[in-house]
């Protein structure tokens, strides 16, 4: 509030008493989308509609998804029969997955995320190919897509290049991958996508709206009575400190939820 910190060096603060890190790519840094618009030619940072509404999860940012995502939730008891998997989502916003999808034209990434797919590239069509694709997926378009940001996407415009002349594939459409495609207002500038991008991450509109998002991904919001509320549930997996893995006795079940989390990505620690 007195502008004396940075709302990124605030957020990567948040995710340092969380137990996110660099070093694991499981427990890896989250960020936050800050903007709706990936089409227009000039970015306006005074518009309201410009920004992702903050105080939403990803699964609610239009109201027909998070209509399908509380169906989803109200729907388990009756199939499963089991309150302990009632949850909005069993994919999670940040993974092992993710984060190497995002960093996969630098190396040592680059290794990192063809030995998570089994020694290969992902599908073309799967990989992180295009900014407003992936907001258009992970907000609106895919059910099993609720993906947040890392903190590079603020500050380090050489992932958004292929330096390395990787061949990443083809899309069905035609299109042969390479560098990551960026909104009409970078102007096809990487350097001008990260400047425009950590503006609007240091926004007034995003400012006084952070809280609400710290909220759902560090705070009260992110588990019990409030996270239902906010369409904020997971699976129970996710949650690494609610699970007692030492109290679980089949070898089988917990290797089984240890693969998962290590697959699907973990609750940061509740600060």
């Amino acid at each position: 509030q007195k502008r004396e910190i940075s709302n990124f060096d605030y957020l990567m603060y948040l995710n340092t008493l969380a137990g996110r890190s660099y070093n694991d790519f499981m427990q890896y840094p989250v960020f936050p989308w800050v903007l709706a618009d990936y089409h227009s030619e000039t970015l306006n940072l005074t518009n309201p509609h410009t920004f992702r509404d903050l105080s939403k999860p990803m699964g609610a940012q239009t109201v027909e998804r998070k209509r399908k995502f509380i169906q989803r939730f109200n729907e388990v008891e009756k199939s499963e029969g089991d309150l302990s998997v009632q949850c909005h989502y069993c994919t999670h916003y940040s993974s092992a997955i993710i984060v190497a999808s995002y960093l996969v034209r630098m190396e040592p990434f680059t290794q990192t995320s063809c030995s998570l797919q089994g020694g290969s590239f992902d599908v073309a069509d799967r990989m992180f190919h295009s900014v407003k694709s992936t907001w258009e997926s992970a907000s609106r378009d895919n059910m099993s897509d609720v993906r947040e940001l890392i903190p590079e996407f603020f500050y380090l415009p050489e992932f958004l290049t292929n330096a390395n002349h990787f061949e990443l594939g083809c899309m069905q459409d035609g299109t042969v991958l390479g560098d990551v495609q960026l909104p009409p207002w970078a102007d096809g500038d990487p350097h001008k996508f990260i400047l425009l991008h950590r503006q609007a991450l240091e926004s007034d509109y995003v400012s006084a709206h952070l809280h609400r998002w710290i909220d759902l991904i560090f705070g009260y919001k992110q588990h019990g009575s409030a996270a239902v509320e906010a369409v904020n549930t997971y699976h129970p997996y996710f949650y690494g400190d609610k699970m007692d893995l030492n109290n679980i006795k089949d070898p089988l079940i917990k290797s089984t939820i240890l693969g998962f989390i290590s697959n699907f990505g973990q609750i940061p620690k509740q600060v």
